[in-house]
């Protein structure tokens, strides 16, 4: 429960905003208690059968008779006062106590305010209020009327600003999630999954947002409500009030065990919808190898078996919450009879007690013990909408439990150390000292990593499949950082810098080209937002790509599609390295940029990257020939260690894992990328 109060501390941060909430939710608990009220007189026209003006003289006259017997019996009482050592002793020998003045005070006291409202009303009923009775009675109905639309006006202000309150507070939470994330390493994506993600984005974000409302919203509206109503009949007659309340409090422990087994059940329903997530990521994105496969029945299966898991658990859920309704039902309306009968009982026997207990200052009438029950009855009404935010409650806990969980783990997480420094442009050396790497704590991946690159230099790596080629440029823009050792860039510790500026020095291009649904020209200046049209077009004819995108219905405003599907291979990888041109880095990295090109679109590649390596820093990773010849210096990977270093021809003379790998790019057999 704790991570969700924290979801509610935020959203109590728009304060006006809820303040005012407040305000409508009290002045319609007002209005609502009074619209009950104004039945009051109606049942006095209705079964009196006299005006209005004729019963509040009568209720004055009495209540001043009655105030002048009480004054009468205190006077009495106080007469026959007993010493100061015997006050509140219980009566003896026909002697007082000091009790019952005291009640006789307590009831010439409400007999006083009763009497002051009946006179302060009485002006206006004789001024207002027809002497005709049926006239009296439209009256009333028009102002009771009246009376629920302000309600109704009310409470949709305050809806609306629950609301507002509730929206704004998921959207700082869903930024401040989103923000988390793009600061993790690639390894926290790679454990989490981003079906598990997507998850926590989408149904643990709605459940958090229903349990926030609820209690912004029903728990401060509904309450309100019952508290009016209550104040109102403890004004008729506060004993046979409490009377009800007895059973609250078995209500509240029969609540609390619901609500604990809602939370476990909630817990693995959102679990099982992570689930699902995952098995439409895969299908979704796996579709072309389904369907090649024929495996479109096994998929089915799969997503059956897991809406069918989430199913029940969210049967289980809606059992359980649909259990917490009915029985705050039972008890409301256990209570409710439990008055009813001791009013009846009073009315028809025109009694104050039972069993000795005293359960009304004075004999009650007919309309004020209906009167009371209709207060006692709409004060339960809200209790029972409310027993469902508890449940609700419950069901926000567990998922705000795991978006904090995600929020709060620091684990995948860059941490930079104090002081941090903009990194200039690159101009001197890239130097790996003792670098030590794995992504966990089972298998290194990197073993005493010892590199220094010129700037200028052209850096080819190759190696068998899983050597550790990728890893090893992923370190350098820290998408990872090593468990051991340091990288130099220029002298300076990269972690000694901000990683916004040491990510501005690179351009990367990989394998597999990540394009955004978006256009063309957004594509090409993804990395450089602000750049001029003009800069755009020129990266992009230095890529050999302005050709074709004139050629695309809307040319550079063309949107490519989900996964670029709208464009080739080749087209795709163009605008890849247009994008990199564009940001102009300093240190640029191919990862495979033209295994998966056919021979025209690579030999246009080639091109464009024997003119674009020059005077910046380039790794490449790949087993091609050709793009072997624009490196200064190759070096051969295998297990996470550098096993040699140096020329094409020199590497071909002394390193047996080269020559077997040139061996087999010469036969055709093109080796993947570790």
């Amino acid at each position: 429960m704790n991570n969700f109060w924290r979801v509610v501390r935020m959203a109590l941060h728009y304060r006006v905003r809820y303040g005012l909430a407040v305000f409508f939710a009290m002045a319609g608990a007002f209005m609502f208690g009074g619209n009950i009220a104004a039945a009051l007189p109606l049942l006095k026209v209705l079964l009196k059968e006299q005006t209005l003006q004729a019963y509040l003289n009568q209720k004055i006259a009495d209540q001043k008779g009655q105030i002048q017997e009480l004054h009468d019996e205190i006077a009495k009482l106080q007469r026959n006062d007993p010493p100061e050592e015997e006050r509140g002793q219980p009566e003896e020998h026909g002697r007082p106590g000091n009790a019952t003045l005291k009640a006789k005070k307590y009831s010439l006291h409400q007999a006083e305010v009763k009497l002051g409202w009946y006179q302060r009303l009485n002006p206006v009923v004789q001024k207002y209020v027809p002497n005709d009775r049926f006239k009296t009675l439209t009256l009333i109905m028009l102002l009771l009327v009246t009376g629920m639309a302000i309600t109704f006006v009310f409470e949709f202000c305050n809806e609306v600003l629950v609301a507002s309150v509730t929206e704004n507070t998921m959207l700082k939470l869903r930024n401040q999630f989103f923000c988390h994330v793009m600061r993790m390493e690639l390894s926290g994506f790679t454990q989490q999954g981003t079906s598990d993600l997507m998850a926590r984005f989408t149904s643990d974000m709605k459940g958090v947002s229903m349990g926030v409302e609820v209690i912004l919203g029903k728990v401060i509206r509904e309450p309100l409500k019952s508290i009016v109503c209550l104040g109102l009949a403890c004004w008729m007659n506060w004993r046979l009030t409490l009377l009800t309340l007895i059973l609250v409090p078995m209500a509240f422990l029969v609540m609390a065990v619901i609500g604990n087994a809602m939370k476990r059940a909630t817990r693995r329903s959102l679990e099982t919808m992570s689930s699902i997530y995952h098995v439409l990521q895969e299908s979704f994105q796996g579709v072309k190898i389904v369907k090649a496969f024929t495996m479109e029945a096994h998929e089915r299966m799969r997503f059956y078996r897991e809406t069918r898991n989430f199913y029940r658990k969210a049967m289980r859920i809606a059992r359980l919450e649909a259990l917490a309704g009915p029985v705050m039902g039972i008890v409301a309306a256990s209570a409710l009879l439990t008055a009813v009968l001791a009013g009846s009982y009073l009315v028809i026997a025109q009694k104050t007690h039972i069993f000795g207990i005293r359960l009304a200052a004075h004999l009650m009438e007919t309309d004020s013990m209906l009167m009371l029950f209709g207060f006692l009855f709409m004060a339960s009404d809200p209790v029972r909408k409310v027993s469902g935010v508890y449940a609700r409650v419950q069901r926000a806990s567990p998922a705000a439990d795991r978006i904090f969980a995600f929020i709060d783990n620091q684990r995948h997480c860059f941490g930079s150390r104090q002081g941090v420094s903009t990194m200039s442009r690159h101009r001197r050396s890239v130097e790996l000292m003792d670098v030590h790497f794995s992504y966990d704590d089972s298998r290194p991946v990197l073993r005493d990593i010892k590199l220094r690159v010129a700037f200028g230099e052209t850096i080819a790596i190759v190696g068998t499949n899983g050597c550790g080629k990728s890893t090893l440029v992923n370190l350098l823009p820290r998408f990872y950082d090593p468990q051991h050792g340091r990288i130099l860039i220029d002298g300076v510790d990269i972690r000694d810098v901000q990683r916004r500026s040491l990510r501005r020095q690179f351009g990367i291009v990989t394998q597999e080209t990540i394009l955004f649904n978006d256009t063309v020209y957004n594509n090409i200046a993804y990395g450089n937002r602000h750049a001029p049209r003009e800069a755009v077009m020129a990266a992009a004819k230095k890529a050999y790509a302005h050709r074709f995108i004139d050629e695309l219905p809307q040319g550079y405003e063309t949107v490519v599609g989900e996964r670029a599907a709208k464009l080739s291979g080749g087209q795709r990888q163009r605008i890849a390295l247009a994008r990199a041109i564009l940001r102009d880095p300093a240190i640029l990295i191919l990862d495979e940029a033209t295994s998966a090109l056919d021979v025209e679109s690579e030999a246009l590649i080639q091109r464009v990257l024997e003119e674009f390596t020059r005077d910046r820093t380039t790794f490449l990773i790949t087993h091609r020939l050709a793009s072997l010849q624009l490196a200064s210096r190759i070096l051969v990977m295998n297990e996470g260690r550098i096993e040699d270093q140096g020329t094409h021809d020199e590497l071909l003379k002394r390193c047996t894992l080269y020559s077997r790998l040139h061996e087999l790019h010469m036969s055709g057999n093109y080796l993947n990328a570790g």
